[in-house]
């Protein structure tokens, strides 16, 4: 179990802070010093280097979840509510960083490939949003899992 714990941390740690960084720090910097032909190959490398670890943390928090799940807790039915919580918005995160993935992350680097830099720009917006969006996510997931047995109690769906 503590082998499972730790991988479900790390790559929360790793997801989740990676996005606040690039947000809350990197992308004011970003936006200010850098005009859109340095700053969008910026984000473009950035995110190279950064969604390795994602892809890592897409396939070790579900995994690891719910071998938590299902070798402490002997199944779902034994877990609270905010377990389930975080389960449901785990799973959004997820269908939205492979949004991310597959959508705008590869047109902006074929804009950006092309020289088309509002192309590319409109496509870091994007980004930009459901990368906003996947941080609070997150955070919220956070709450859930730090404080929802205090906060909930007993509460089960089954």
């Amino acid at each position: 179990m503590p082998v499972a714990i730790t991988l479900h941390v790390l790559s929360v740690v790793i997801w989740v802070g990676g996005m606040f960084f690039a947000y809350v720090a990197l992308r004011p910097v970003a936006a200010s010093l850098l005009e859109p032909p340095l700053r969008l190959p910026l984000w473009s490398k950035t995110f190279a280097r950064f969604f390795p670890w994602v892809w890592a943390a897409v396939i070790l928090l579900p995994a690891s979840g719910y071998w938590i799940i299902f070798a402490t807790f002997e199944g779902m039915q034994n877990v609270g509510l905010h377990v389930h919580i975080m389960q449901v918005i785990g799973i959004a995160m997820i269908l939205i960083y492979l949004h991310v993935f597959f959508a705008p992350y590869q047109r902006m680097n074929r804009a950006i490939s092309a020289g088309d830099f509002p192309t590319a720009g409109k496509q870091l917006a994007v980004i930009r949003r459901m990368v906003g969006i996947n941080l609070i996510l997150g955070l919220i997931t956070t709450i859930f899992a730090t404080g929802g047995a205090y906060w909930l109690g007993n509460v089960r769906l089954f």
